[in-house]
């Protein structure tokens, strides 16, 4: 008796002995190159032939497959969602629900994927209602672009799970990518393509078919630029969009659409009708609110949303004195009114490579699709002519020998193979015969065979010279193209363009004058320094009724207007500016100086005057130096201003004046108590420094200067409350050399040495 003896079973897998050691960058990176790829191409990137990511096309496959049709009824959107994560795309219901809510959105696509019906969100920014109450069908351009599936045009690959099969790429003629545009950020990489009008696009692509070697120039007058589901205007050069189309990168400067409504009187407003591509309606409202809030845009008064179906946001200014022009190029500087769309034309190839390409190129790589679609199309037709045609010829001999095939089926146990045999039929056809029904045994459905393969056959005849001629295939892809310009030619409703070309500078900086609303007003300031803002130009009876602090009185008070700056002088050289729109008003007292602007300690008020447009200022200190300056190059934006007059130590800046119109002498007058006038040229022109002698002295420094007309004399208060002036006009003998000594002057001079 013998006995088997089982084989020792062999030592299980070690799991370690399958560890293989590499360097960590290295298997990092060949990690991360792997993820990367799938991003870009799986996720990303569009593909060039059709415009879609993964996600869009398996949703569309999904709503074909459940025959949603533009004539179909709506189905619950949580169906299709549901179809295309169970059966073709595993990733999130969420994120695959938000794209579907954008293909519906109008405001978002130019030609909408998906007819949404209920909650889909809209263009204030406001979200879709939830899936389950949202409801969807296809619209006429998804079928446009999934024409031609069921001939053999395209690819078909398993599913994720291999129990379906999906679509590699659309076959359909609308030409989606540059239609509808894309956008999406992979690793590495984006892409930003917005939309275009398809009528532009059909004429450029038949412009290139008939012209393969045509240069971007030419292309660029049939295709304007982007033209965006939300209208607007593109601002740039015509110069500008050729560039960024020839080399597939670039932005576009989008304003929203407004014009301006008189309400009589003289009063108006501006109303915008249309925004700038993917601006939230809601947002850009809150952006002009926030402006008028926080004071930045004093022109503008209110803004009000009067939007229903139409866009229409009222912009109501301050008066009716506000520039329209001015009061929009401030919005667009400041607001979403005018933003940048980008354009970067990176697209996964026919390879699946991505590329960033100029307009030809994206133009001719879809065209070189098509005319692959059209001969895949053709040679599926002529295969099922050819199967067609077999059958129609086992028929017409059924027909023929009508009695024998009824005798070879009633009487023969394998008809099929004594038919075969007898009539030299295939297969096919012996089995469509016993196939056929009893009813078309008729001599009437002989000559409808007859005539049916005699049209097959030139059918067929017809795509034998398509297949063989490049010339045909041109002029028939011409005329599918030319077909397409009946649902988005330029002169329909969805297809004529909505985005306008008129070219505009970019909005300018804005001065603080124009944004200002212009009143006049009068400028008082006291000796200790409270300032005040009376409305209107107050004459001298109304300024002498003013009351100041006790112990406080007049020092300066002049005309001016809202829209002026004013430089406050300290003496120490310091030179301060003020904006007249800022000052307190005249109620009270007015609010100290200082709280405006930060005079030094131990410094005090030497002057105040307006800034105007060309002016310029004599500035004197008391050790007798001076020169002239420009106000306004000495005009400060900061509450510490800046140093204009350098003085010695022991010195102030005494004289701060402007120099009027025409002026050509100087006048000074020293704490000596005697007079020099000397011409205005003699002084130099200076934005900063000591300056040079206006007058000489041995005992002590100036006390006062101003310019003059010499012709008109000059002049110096009288003293006392009559306000009366005198005037000397023979002043020969007090002319002389700048830096001299000068003259006691005329009798009557004021004896505090100040011209008033």
């Amino acid at each position: 008796m013998t006995t088997d003896t089982a084989d020792p079973p062999e030592p299980a897998d070690d799991p370690f002995d399958r560890i293989v050691d590499a360097p960590f960058d290295e298997a990092i990176s060949e990690r991360y190159l792997v993820y990367a790829l799938s991003t870009i191409t799986a996720r990303s990137l569009p593909d060039l032939r059709d415009g879609l990511k993964p996600v869009h096309r398996r949703l569309l496959w999904a709503m074909r497959q459940l025959k949603l049709g533009p004539d179909s009824a709506y189905k619950k959107c949580a169906r299709v969602v549901g179809d295309v994560i169970g059966k073709y795309h595993p990733h999130g219901d969420q994120s695959v629900y938000d794209a579907m809510v954008r293909l519906a959105q109008p405001f978002s696509m130019r030609y909408p994927l998906v007819d949404g019906q209920g909650n889909f969100g809209n263009i204030d920014g406001d979200n879709a209602a939830a899936m389950r109450y949202t409801e969807a069908r296809l619209t006429q351009a998804a079928i446009d672009l999934m024409d031609g599936l069921a001939e053999g045009t395209v690819d078909f690959r398993p599913t994720y799970n291999g129990e379906e099969e999906e679509p590699e790429i659309f076959p359909g003629l609308f030409p989606n990518l540059l239609a509808n545009g894309a956008s999406g950020i992979a690793v590495g990489m984006a892409t930003s393509i917005p939309p275009h009008n398809v009528a532009e696009l059909i004429d450029a692509a038949t412009h290139l078919i008939d012209n393969p070697r045509a240069e971007e120039a030419e292309l660029m007058d049939f295709v304007q630029g982007p033209d965006l589901p939300t209208g607007g205007i593109l601002v740039d050069s015509k110069e500008i969009i050729a560039e960024a189309y020839r080399t597939g990168r670039g932005a576009f400067r989008v304003r929203a659409r407004w014009h301006q409504e008189d309400l009589g009187r003289g009063t108006w407003e501006a109303v915008i009708t249309e925004i700038p591509f993917q601006v939230a309606k809601g947002k850009l409202i809150e952006q002009i609110a926030a402006l008028i809030a926080d004071k930045k845009l004093p022109i503008l008064a209110d803004v009000r949303d009067e939007s229903d179906e139409e866009i229409r946001i009222v912009l109501e200014p301050k008066s009716r004195t506000v520039e329209p022009d001015v009061l929009m190029d401030s919005l667009f500087r400041l607001t979403d009114l005018e933003t940048r769309i980008g354009l970067n034309l990176n697209v996964l190839d026919a390879d699946r490579t991505p590329r960033v390409m100029s307009l030809k190129e994206v133009l001719k790589e879809w065209l070189t699709h098509q005319f692959v679609v059209l001969v895949r199309r053709s040679e599926f037709r002529l295969g099922k002519i050819d199967d067609r045609v077999e059958l129609l010829d086992g028929y017409i001999v059924a027909y023929l020998n009508l009695d024998r095939i009824i005798e070879i089926i009633r009487y023969e146990d394998e008809p099929k193979q004594v038919m075969m045999a007898e009539f030299k039929l295939s297969d096919r056809q012996a089995e469509a015969i016993l196939n056929m029904r009893l009813r078309n045994l008729r001599k009437l459905e002989e000559m409808e065979l007859r005539q049916e393969r005699e049209d097959l056959l030139k059918e067929r005849a017809e795509l034998d010279k398509l297949l063989n001629s490049k010339a045909r295939q041109k002029t028939r892809l011409k005329e599918d193209l030319a077909g397409l310009l009946k649902t988005y030619g330029a002169d329909t409703a969805l297809g004529r363009r909505r985005s306008s070309l008129e070219e505009a500078a970019p909005p300018k900086e804005i001065p603080l004058e124009a944004m200002i609303e212009k009143e006049p007003i009068t400028v008082v300031m006291s000796e200790k320094g409270w300032i005040r803002a009376m409305k209107g130009h107050v004459d001298t009876a109304g300024l002498a009724k003013l009351k100041y602090k006790e112990g406080d009185g007049p020092a300066f008070d002049f005309h001016a207007q809202t829209t002026d700056k004013l430089l406050l002088a300290a003496d120490n050289g310091r030179i301060y500016t003020l904006a007249a729109d800022k000052l307190p008003g005249a109620r009270g007292f007015g609010d100290p100086v200082r709280s405006m602007v930060d005079v030094e300690d131990g410094a005090e008020i030497a002057g105040l005057v307006k800034v105007e447009e060309g002016g310029r200022l004599l500035l004197a200190s008391t050790a007798g130096k001076g020169f002239v300056a420009r106000a306004e190059e000495i005009v400060s934006t900061t509450r510490k201003g800046k140093v204009v007059a350098n003085v010695k130590a022991g010195a102030k800046l005494r004289v701060v004046r402007a120099i009027p119109a025409g002026a050509d002498h100087i006048a000074a007058i020293g704490e000596n108590r005697k007079l020099l006038i000397f011409e205005l040229e003699a002084l130099p022109e200076m934005a900063r420094g000591q300056g040079i002698m206006l007058q000489k002295y041995k005992d002590g420094g100036l006390s006062d200067a101003l310019a003059f007309v010499l012709d008109d004399g000059l002049s110096w208060a009288m003293g006392g409350d009559t306000g009366r002036t005198r005037t000397e006009t023979e002043l020969g003998d007090w002319i002389g050399n700048r830096g001299t000594a000068g003259r006691l002057p005329p009798r009557g001079f004021p004896q505090d040495n100040r011209f008033g």
